[in-house]
C-alpha cells in the first residue's frame, strides 16, 4: 500500500510536471473546450465563492458543466488542482512590466519603493479576493512559473542598491508578512460576520452593559483616556499607514547599507552588515 509520505511526493511531482509543462487533452474523447486553465479558474471561482472545504473534484465539473471523470484527464486530484490554483492566483497584474527589468544590478527605472508598496497592496487585494488562500500551509511553496515571476518582480525591485541576497529576502518576507497579518484580519472579521449573522454594531452592543462597568472601575485609565474615534480608521487607512512605516523602516536600512558598503560593489560579501 502506498503510504501517505508517497502520496504526498507523487502529488509534488505530478503537480510541478502540469504547472512548467501543462497537459494538453487526452485522445479518448475530451468535451470539446475543456482545458486545464479552465478547470483551474473554475476551482478558484468555486473557493473564492464557497471556501476551500467546498471544493471538490465533483464540483468543479459541475461548475463547468462536465461529468467529473473529464477533469482526470487532464490532472490527477484535489492535491494537484489546489497546487495549481495556489499559482494560478499569484499570476502579477502586470507581467508586462515584469519584461522591462533591468538585468541583476541594474535599479529599476521606478524606484524601489514604489515597487515594494505596489507589492504590498497587490497581495493586501490578494488576500482579499481570494480568502480561501488564509486556510493553505504556503510556508513551502512550489514555485510555478506565476509564483516565480512574482518573486523575480521582488528582487528586480532591489536592484542596485548594494544589497546581498539575504538581505532582500529579508526585506521581501517583512513586507509580506505585515501585508498578509493585516489581511487575515480583515478577511476573519469579515467572514465572523458572515457565519455568525451577527453585525459589528450588534456584537459591540451585546458587550456595552459588561464594557461599561469595567471601564468605569477606574482599572483601565489609559482605555477610558481614548476618544470615541479611537477604532473608526478605515482599512485602507490602515494598511497605508502600517506599509509606510515599514517602507521607512527599509529605506533606513538600504540608507545604512549604502553608507557602509563601496559604492559601486557588485556583490556585496555577507560579512559587510549595515546593523
Amino acid at each position: 500500500m502506498t503510504s501517505e509520505t508517497e502520496q504526498d511526493r507523487a502529488a509534488i511531482t505530478r503537480s510541478l510536471e502540469l504547472l512548467w509543462r501543462g497537459r494538453g487533452p487526452r485522445t479518448r474523447g475530451p468535451k470539446p473546450g475543456l482545458s486545464l486553465e479552465a478547470i483551474v479558474s473554475a476551482a478558484v471561482t468555486l473557493a473564492d465563492r464557497e471556501g476551500l472545504n467546498a471544493l471538490s473534484m465533483r464540483k468543479v465539473a459541475a461548475e463547468l458543466g462536465v461529468g467529473t471523470m473529464s477533469l482526470y484527464r487532464y490532472v490527477p486530484g484535489k492535491a494537484e488542482l489546489l497546487n495549481l490554483m495556489l499559482d494560478h492566483v499569484s499570476a502579477p497584474d502586470d507581467p508586462e512590466a515584469i519584461k522591462g527589468l533591468g538585468a541583476p544590478g541594474e535599479p529599476p527605472a521606478e524606484g524601489w519603493r514604489a515597487r515594494l508598496e505596489r507589492i504590498g497592496l497587490g497581495t493586501y487585494r490578494l488576500y482579499l479576493d481570494h480568502p480561501w488562500l488564509l486556510q493553505v500551509n504556503q510556508a513551502r511553496p512550489l514555485l510555478g512559473p506565476n509564483a516565480l515571476l512574482g518573486f523575480e518582480y521582488g528582487l528586480a525591485s532591489l536592484n542596485g542598491l548594494g544589497l546581498t541576497g539575504p538581505e532582500k529576502v529579508q526585506i521581501i518576507v517583512t513586507l509580506d508578512a505585515y501585508v498578509t497579518g493585516l489581511a487575515r484580519h480583515y478577511v476573519l472579521l469579515r467572514q465572523a460576520g458572515e457565519e455568525s449573522g451577527i453585525s459589528d454594531e450588534e456584537f459591540w452592543e451585546a458587550q456595552g452593559p459588561a464594557i461599561e462597568g469595567a471601564l468605569t472601575s477606574g482599572d483601565f485609565p489609559h482605555v477610558m483616556s481614548l476618544g470615541v474615534d479611537a477604532f473608526s480608521t478605515p482599512a485602507e487607512e490602515i494598511l497605508d499607514f502600517g506599509l509606510t512605516r515599514v517602507l521607512d523602516g527599509i529605506a533606513t536600512f538600504v540608507a545604512a547599507c549604502q553608507a557602509a558598503r563601496p559604492q559601486g560593489a557588485p556583490d556585496p560579501g555577507a560579512a559587510d552588515t549595515c546593523d
